[in-house]
């Protein structure tokens, strides 16, 4: 009963209707038929009879030339197995490889061209026992990219008076990514008779951005010598830069006239901190440690001299 309270009233009476012709037998059950309004559903659908033709055309399909495997792929369905693959990407012309892929004929190589640089690393001044005393150390190149002429200078002057000097022309070649093979000649002066070494050696940068320059000498008489030097920077500030520098010099034979001892002759350690007020100009200041060792302290000793050095040094570093 609760049922039949939920049905409408009109459809309550239908199926009365429907009940009474069925149980009196041989009486088709009445057929109830509503025309439907397909606007009232909510479709929105105008009328079969009103709809016209429709223009595929005016849809920017454009029906017409289509093959059927094109028109197939339009309706979404699946192409023939024996269908020709479809190509959204034009096939490559040999118009379009000639535009990704120009004539370079004659294009500068610019590795070729000569440039010059010049560095004065050290140039300081510190108070010695004998006088007002004054170093220097500097390089520079000009060549291109893969050969170049080396020149380097390191030196001490003490009260005027130059005490140990030597100047460096070499011919410089890339054998490695940030590494170079030279070879030229070494003239040293100063106190004692000067005299000229044949040198070999490599420069660069090593792991870890340490500036390293090993470098062999021979002389007169069969004497040799190696010479070494690294140095690390350490940036405190873009413009606040400090410097470590270990230096050593070996040599085969005494020379007493030079006041070279075989062997370990002296070592170098320093720090020195500069101010860039501009790239190409910085001074600093720094302090030095100098010991000699072997035959170069005896001979040292027996001048009187100092076989060891601590010093506070003031100077610029300059580039063109």
């Amino acid at each position: 009963m609760k049922l039949m309270k939920s049905i409408p009233a009109i459809t309550r009476t239908r199926l009365l209707g429907v009940a009474i012709a069925l149980a009196l037998g041989g009486v088709s059950a009445p057929v109830f038929t509503q025309e439907m309004d397909h606007s009232a559903m909510g479709h929105g659908m105008p009328p079969a009879e009103s709809m016209e033709e429709m223009d595929h055309s005016a849809m920017g399909h454009d029906m017409e030339g289509m093959t059927t495997e094109e028109h197939a792929g339009m309706q979404g369905q699946d192409l023939p197995a024996n269908a020709a693959p479809r190509e959204p990407i034009p096939a490559v012309t040999d118009s379009d490889r000639e535009a990704a892929f120009p004539d370079v004929a004659g294009h500068t190589v610019h590795d070729d061209g000569v440039h010059w640089f010049a560095l004065l690393n050290r140039l300081e001044t510190w108070d010695a026992d004998e006088g007002s005393a004054i170093g220097w150390e500097g390089s520079g190149w000009i060549g291109t990219d893969l050969d170049r002429v080396w020149v380097r200078s390191e030196g001490e002057s003490i009260d005027g008076s130059v005490e140990s000097a030597d100047v460096e022309v070499l011919y410089g070649r890339a054998i490695a990514r940030w590494w170079d093979l030279v070879a030229g000649v070494r003239h040293d002066f100063g106190e004692g008779p000067s005299q000229t070494f044949a040198a070999v050696g490599v420069m660069g940068l090593a792991p870890y951005m340490f500036e390293v320059e090993a470098t062999a000498y021979f002389g007169q008489s069969g004497q040799t010598g190696l010479g070494l030097e690294a140095e690390y920077e350490t940036l405190f500030t873009n413009r606040l830069i400090g410097t470590w520098l270990v230096e050593a010099e070996v040599w085969g034979q005494d020379d007493r006239k030079r006041g070279i001892g075989s062997g370990l002759s002296t070592l170098e350690a320093g720090f020195r901190l500069r101010y860039e007020f501009h790239r190409q100009f910085a001074p600093y200041i720094g302090v030095v440690w100098e010991r000699a060792y072997g035959g170069t302290a005896d001979y040292r000793r027996e001048q009187s001299r100092d076989i060891e050095d601590t010093r506070v040094v003031a100077g610029v570093r300059i580039w063109f």
